[in-house]
């Protein structure tokens, strides 16, 4: 084991490669926090986490303030004790969104120190489940994007080999999302999977009527359909929807995980490794879900999750948005539509540390030393 000695913070800010809106709010923007941790024989980690516009100095604060200067001088093995303390140490604002986020790009990067200390790829020192997981695309399914253009997408991902596409819903009329869906069922038949995302657009009358239409077509799974808050109305839609309920895209911890988990009210679990506060714990709520023989399909954050949904046996498919590409020089490795985790010790993120350092947002970026 050896002592952390140096911590760098910096964020960049990405602009998605395509128009992102679903029934809620537009996706204009990426801010991404950056944690580099440096130990004392001279082993290097680099973990992130991310906001979609706002909110992102709150994150970088929290980290230069509170967080990191508290890591310098810890064993950097200790991930457990190190996630923990820090979560104690911002009890008063835990559990939430900014908290999470700022431990997230932490845990991530303790994580890819340890990996490359090991010498092993993050996907088999976490549990080395499996060598690939099936890909769906959501980066052609976006609210604004018109019937005839979802179509095409679908065709092409399906021709491309992956297991399903996503398509936002939340039009203001139900008659539309299912005319939107429909074309795209017809186009694609039946052995292609179809997804919707509703972004926690709907109460609870509303989202009973679209999952009655969503069964009609054939729909996987009903993603957000309301307030993450509403568990008692995810718990009274689950019990009455014949089509599988996801969550966990606004759910910050295991625990409120488990609340979902325990009463019912959902099939799929989207456990977001920056959202729930890094790879510790994302371990834990796919874990549960394992025991629960609940199937895991994280949100978003492929080049990272890809790793993740290898190390446990219960994944079922990775969400294909592209999102480091600006400041990277990895890819996803993709083969017949299938997904393989990197086999390069750490996190297997190739980061463009040049380009990181030319879009480094004006007064984010500092250095702690020991």
């Amino acid at each position: 084991m050896a002592r952390i000695t140096h911590v760098e913070i910096r964020m960049v800010d990405l602009v998605p490669m395509v128009r992102r809106t679903d029934a809620i709010q537009s996706f204009v923007s990426q801010e991404t926090p950056l944690v580099t941790i440096t130990d004392a024989d001279g082993a290097v980690g680099t973990g992130y986490s991310y906001t979609i516009g706002t909110g992102g100095p709150a994150v970088i604060s929290l980290l230069r303030e509170t967080l990191v200067p508290r890591l310098i001088g810890r064993e950097a093995e200790e991930i457990e004790a190190i996630w923990r303390d820090l979560l104690f140490a911002t009890h008063a604002t835990a559990v939430g969104a900014i908290t999470s986020l700022a431990l997230a790009a932490i845990d991530t990067a303790l994580w890819d120190l340890r990996c490359k200390r090991a010498g092993l790829p993050l996907w088999r020192l976490a549990g080395g489940a499996k060598p690939a997981i099936p890909l769906y695309s959501t980066e052609g399914g976006w609210l604004h994007i018109e019937p005839q253009a979802l179509v095409e997408d679908a065709i092409r991902v399906k021709e491309q080999g992956f297991a399903g596409s996503k398509v936002k819903v939340g039009k203001p009329h139900l008659a539309q999302d299912r005319a939107r869906l429909s074309a795209v069922r017809a186009a694609v038949g039946d052995d292609f999977r179809l997804m919707v995302d509703a972004n926690q657009a709907f109460h609870f009358h509303e989202a009973m009527l679209r999952a009655q239409m969503l069964a009609e077509v054939g729909i996987t799974w009903f993603e957000e359909p309301m307030p993450a808050d509403d568990l008692a109305g995810h718990v009274r839609l689950a019990a009455q929807s014949r089509v599988p309920i996801a969550v966990g895209e606004s759910l910050y911890s295991p625990g409120q995980f488990a609340d979902y988990v325990r009463a019912g009210a959902c099939s799929i679990v989207q456990v977001d490794v920056a959202r729930v506060g890094g790879i510790t714990p994302w371990l834990k709520v796919a874990h549960m879900a394992e025991a629960m023989n609940i199937a895991v399909c994280p949100h978003f954050l492929m080049e990272l999750h890809v790793s993740l949904v290898c190390a446990i046996p219960n994944s079922w498919m990775l969400e294909y948005i592209p999102q480091l590409d600006p400041i990277t020089r990895s890819r996803l490795d993709i083969r017949g539509g299938l997904a393989h985790p990197p086999e390069v010790a750490g996190l297997g993120i190739d980061w463009d540390h040049q380009a990181i350092r030319e879009q480094t947002i004006a007064g984010s970026h500092s250095d702690h030393r020991g």
